[in-house]
């Protein structure tokens, strides 16, 4: 297993919370794989709203014992450098591979690095025929979207209400649940109709006040399940059915009552599950999954990207790239 001789790698983090302009250069010692690990050299990494959590503070209970610099990043794309002598035969995975990886950013570092180790079974090879931006834009949303599909277990033909269908993580929702036979009922802003019509919405119903009804005007009697990617919570909660269900991607303690379960989603729990990561890039591979880059930044603009990604409205992944070589 080769290492590089170089003590210190770049990386894009920050000592104290808030807004984009926290976002500094930071060196670091350079990381090495250990067993059933490989480390990638970063070449692209997605900027995703769960970077801006980190950085503004929104997660600092659950980063209070650890130490900064925080690195954010869970989406990268790249190249393997170092690779245990346990990875290739257990994951057929080799030094000089172009890969993707989802980085568990809690007690170790994040993907807007020059280098970040990962666990093996955290990676796959990056799908044919992608750039690196590309192949870094999508990973974590749609495992997110698949994590929300398993744990609803929705059977052909039910009906599945996708709110926030505009954004990363519902587009994908929609590509995957029209993919099993869902009858998906699309919510988001109206210019985004004909792009869910063209990629499996069955129905689509545009967002704004008196969502619930208008949801119920085209599905009577309620949708079997909503996948809550807007956070709607308790004003989308009356379009669904008696004892029917509802995904929460962040924090909700509400109860829609009517036996409507509530199910928390957070990809955190799949970050190491290797198959349906590499179903997830042989979806990306085949088309099934659309990958959609909004921009392209330095990583040294890591602070331009986060503030663009505050202004909202996008469609696609921001993405920070980083050279072949560090120039940071």
């Amino acid at each position: 297993m080769s290492t590089s001789q170089s003590p210190s790698m770049k990386a894009i983090g920050l000592h104290t919370y808030g807004g984009p302009e926290a976002l500094r250069t930071v060196e670091l010692p350079e990381p090495h794989a250990g067993p059933g690990e490989v480390r990638v050299r970063v070449r692209a990494a997605g900027v995703n709203p769960a970077d801006a959590m980190l950085r503004d503070g929104s997660l600092a209970a659950w980063y209070r014992d650890l130490e900064p610099p925080f690195i954010p990043g869970m989406d990268v794309a790249g190249t393997i450098d170092e690779a245990a002598d346990d990875v290739t035969a257990a994951y057929g995975l080799s030094e000089g591979e172009p890969v993707i990886g989802i980085v568990d950013n809690h007690g170790r570092h994040g993907g807007y690095s020059e280098y970040v180790v990962l666990p093996a079974a955290s990676v796959t090879r990056q799908p044919a025929g992608t750039t690196f931006p590309k192949a870094a834009s999508f990973l974590m949303n749609a495992l997110t979207a698949r994590s929300v599909l398993d744990t609803l277990a929705l059977a052909p033909g039910s009906t599945l209400v996708v709110t926030g269908a505009g954004g990363a993580v519902g587009g994908y929702l929609v590509e995957l649940a029209a993919a099993e036979g869902l009858r998906v009922v699309a919510v988001a802003s109206a210019h985004d109709e004909e792009w869910l019509r063209s990629h499996g919405a069955d129905t689509f119903v545009a967002r704004g006040d008196g969502i619930a009804q208008r949801v119920l005007d085209v599905v009577p009697g309620g949708a079997d399940a909503v996948a809550d990617g807007a956070m709607l919570h308790d004003r989308i909660a009356p379009a669904i059915r008696d004892h029917g269900q509802i995904a929460v991607l962040r924090f909700w303690d509400g109860d829609p009552g009517r036996g409507i379960i509530v199910h928390p989603v957070n990809v955190r729990s799949r970050v190491t599950d290797t198959a349906a990561i590499t179903r997830l890039r042989e979806q990306a591979e085949s088309k099934e999954l659309t990958l959609r880059v909004a921009a392209t930044f330095p990583a040294d603009q890591a602070p331009e990207a986060h503030r663009l990604l505050e202004r909202g409205g996008l469609r696609g992944r921001l993405i920070l790239e980083f050279p072949p070589t560090a120039a940071m």
